[in-house]
């Protein structure tokens, strides 16, 4: 094994920033910023490669290197080992570009079986893909003249129980094979990867224009997506389109905006009640969600159950407005109040502790769309409906930026968001994601995973990385590391059609750590899948396969 496959760090690339709002743990370990480790810091994540020895137990990946023989396409020579030979031999740039998994990047334990994808220059046919995980025997060495490999689902299995929180590398070389000879040989991304571990909680249901407009999902682990909702299963009343979803905090509705107007409904996501209307919704409740126009809705499990299902949304482009949706007459609909905000309110988010929320103060809405124009995150009170003063959010409400799209955390201690420097908020290619403590932080943290590996040519602003959504839950680790999970939309891949990805958040003590991006691979890859909402669905399981 190479020298050059060691001494890498699993590291955040992201860089970190300091969070005095996020308490706790002891940050000694850390250093200010700069991306290194001291040597006393967590196994697996943090550490650094110490040797080249294959220190064990596990033997998850075999002792002989992986031939590939697809069922479509050419596979690799039997010879290949001894054509690629000494894994230090050939150029040490020029090799392809690993886009799949991202260098940097972390799997969440329960995640699907990696796929490992990336494009070839110079007419390269032949490569070798090589993973080092330092609790293994052995190497996963794979020869192929495909440029995608997806890992067995047993390996998988075995890898993500044995070697998670462990660190990991991965290599990629490529050269010309024309029988029985391999030219130009050359390395191309090298670098860590790494397994959580924990797991990623819930489903992920996301909006599709592809084939007109639905909303599909999965459950994490699933490698095949399902259909969830389409606009003429919504029995409310009828629509062409339907999007800017969110689920109940039971998991069993979505609210959805629809092309009817602009208003918004609500409608069942469980399998054999697909799009009912949910028994607790009441007649005044009912008008009143179907007033235009609305938007992004916001749920908060403080105030979800009988006598209190309340939904807040923007109405008339204006204002931000309760709905009572259990109310069968009088009163079902009111302004939460922002004193001090002359501004219009929209796009909000709800604490789960049912206390706050944090909304879009901006002048730039149409059909409750955020649109073009000044925007900052700002906060108002609750307060039983009615609301109260509000204020700027630091960190996230400069003027020199448009700051929109805010969410919670799930345990209320963070918001990310969406930035740009100007242009509409609604789909903006230089849409960038941050994070910052959820009573503010300056400066705010800029994700890693806005950036697509460097090779591939893209670069952030410029690949649409929008509508951030955070998993369901948050996990603690024993050392005191918490780890959050955040999905977005990009137009990063080859094909430059918006698809979904996956990053961790991960805090320790007063460090935020963040890494590049994961692609999720079960999703439709010609199908432009924007807004998704990461939650406790209780979607449909795929197609036994």
């Amino acid at each position: 094994m190479g020298a050059r496959l060691l001494f890498l760090p699993l590291f955040a690339v992201g860089g970190a920033a300091m969070f005095a709002a996020c308490g706790g743990g002891d940050s000694s370990r850390f250093d200010a910023g700069d991306g290194s480790f001291s040597s006393d810091s967590p196994s697996g994540l943090d550490s650094p490669f110490g040797n080249d020895a294959f220190t064990g137990p596990y033997s998850d990946f075999p002792s002989s290197p992986v031939v590939d023989s697809p069922d479509a396409g050419q596979a690799a020579p039997p010879t290949s080992q001894q054509l690629f030979g000494d894994p230090d031999a050939g150029a040490q740039s020029g090799g392809p570009c690993l886009v799949e998994p991202e260098i940097g990047s972390l799997y969440p334990r329960n995640w699907l079986r990696p796929r490992f994808h990336w494009i070839a220059p110079g007419g390269e046919n032949l490569f070798e893909l090589r993973i080092h995980a330092g609790n293994q025997v052995n190497d996963l060495v794979v020869y192929t003249a495909q440029k995608t490999w997806t890992m067995p689902r047993t390996m998988w299995d075995g890898l993500r129980m044995h070697s998670n929180d462990q660190p990991m590398s991965v290599s990629i070389r490529g050269g010309v094979y024309a029988t029985p000879n391999l030219g130009s040989i050359a390395l191309g991304s090298n670098g860590p990867i790494g397994i959580a571990p924990v797991d990623a909680p819930g489903a992920i249901v996301y909006w599709t224009t592809s084939g007109g407009s639905a909303l599909k999902g999965f459950s994490i682990g699933d490698e095949t997506v399902v259909p969830v909702l389409t606009p003429g299963q919504v029995q409310e009343f009828g629509a062409s389109c339907i999007g800017c979803h969110t689920s109940t905090p039971d998991g069993l509705y979505a609210e959805v905006t629809t092309s009817n107007g602009w208003n918004n409904a609500i409608a069942d996501v469980e399998q054999g009640k697909t799009g009912q209307v949910p028994p607790f919704l009441g007649a005044a409740g009912k008008a009143a969600l179907e007033q235009a126009p609305r938007g992004i809705s916001t749920f908060s499990p403080a105030h979800w159950g009988p006598s209190d299902y309340v939904t807040i949304s923007t109405l008339g482009n204006t204002d931000l407005s309760w709905v009572d949706l259990s109310a069968t007459s009088g009163t079902a609909s009111g302004i939460i109040a922002r004193n001090g905000d002359g501004r219009h309110g929209g796009a909000p988010t709800w604490s789960h502790d049912g206390n706050t929320i944090v909304y879009v103060s901006t002048n730039a809405i149409v059909d409750g769309r955020l649109d073009n124009g000044p925007a900052d995150l700002w906060s108002v009170p609750y307060n039983n409906r009615a609301g109260g003063n509000a204020k700027a959010i630091p960190g996230a409400s400069d003027a020199n930026w448009e700051e929109y799209y805010p969410i919670f955390s799930p345990d209320d201690q963070l918001l990310a968001f969406d930035r740009v420097a100007s242009g509409s908020m609604y789909n903006n290619a230089a849409a960038e994601v941050y994070v910052i403590p959820s009573a503010g932080g300056t400066p705010p943290t800029r994700l890693a995973a806005n950036d697509p590996p460097a090779c591939s040519g893209k670069a952030s602003p410029g690949v649409t990385n929008s509508w951030p959504k955070w998993a369901p839950q948050a996990s603690t680790t024993g050392d005191g590391r918490v780890f959050y999970w955040v999905v977005f939309s990009s137009t990063r891949d080859e094909a430059g059609n918006p698809q979904l990805y996956v990053t961790p958040v991960v805090v320790s003590g007063s460090t935020v750590r963040t890494y590049q991006a994961l692609y999720l691979w079960n999703q439709p890859a010609n199908e432009n899948n924007h807004t998704p909402a990461w939650d406790v669905f209780k979607i449909p399981p795929p197609p036994v396969q």
